[in-house]
């Protein structure tokens, strides 16, 4: 019988090791099939909570942020591209050329979480983003997302009109934070162990065959 296990992933929808943590953590749990039942909630953190509407050109922001050059940033993009290949995820970089606030994404996703579509969308918008380059701020981006995600979509006008679930995910940004998340992706099992980083395949397997076996001694 498969050990259930709670799994909060921690992440922004504008993290590119965000998408290499999911595809690994999924890689891993079809690996795991029979032996760990995973159930899995997307929580809110955002990168860059102050970011303005418009967004900001990539290769500015990285500089002004981690001060990487034009060169250490392309090969970072490669390194992204090529392990999203290596999962099965298109990172097309051509396409992508800016970075924009997420909070309206991460609104949506607390909701779609009530609607039992919160992993449809979370990948979703990961391929909005990622492959085809599109605008995660932009309300009707997030509206055909929403839609490709099997959600309502004039529920999803009413939710993005409005200021539903900001408080929410406000609670949970600060809840994590409080708990000394500081980077993403950040994956806790059971509210007990954390997993960091876009991990390969093999290292969630043995952390989650370990965390299974623990909890059901």
């Amino acid at each position: 019988m498969a050990t259930p296990v709670k799994i909060d992933f921690v992440s922004d929808v504008s993290c590119p090791w965000c998408v290499i943590g999911l595809k690994a953590l999924e890689g891993a749990l079809q690996r795991l099939d029979g032996e760990v039942s995973a159930d899995i909630h997307f929580q809110p953190f955002e990168l860059n909570p102050q970011m303005p509407r418009e967004g900001q050109n990539i290769a500015e922001h990285i500089a002004q942020k981690y001060g990487s050059t034009p060169e250490q940033l392309a090969a970072s993009g490669e390194a992204i591209r090529a392990r999203g290949a290596d999962l099965g995820f298109t990172f097309d970089m051509e396409k992508r050329d800016r970075i924009y606030n997420t909070f309206d994404a991460h609104r949506l996703l607390h909701w779609a979480g009530l609607e039992g579509r919160q992993h449809q969308l979370k990948q979703s918008l990961f391929e909005a983003y990622f492959t085809e380059g599109r605008d995660p701020s932009d309300h009707g981006v997030l509206l055909d997302v929403a839609a490709k995600a099997g959600l309502d979509p004039r529920r999803t006008s009413e939710i993005l009109a409005s200021g539903e679930f900001a408080a929410e995910v406000r609670e949970r940004q600060k809840f994590y934070g409080a708990q000394g998340i500081q980077a993403v992706p950040s994956v806790i099992v059971n509210d007990k162990w954390l997993i960091q980083g876009g991990q390969p395949v093999e290292a969630f397997e043995k952390a989650l065959r370990q965390i299974a076996a623990e909890s059901a001694g």
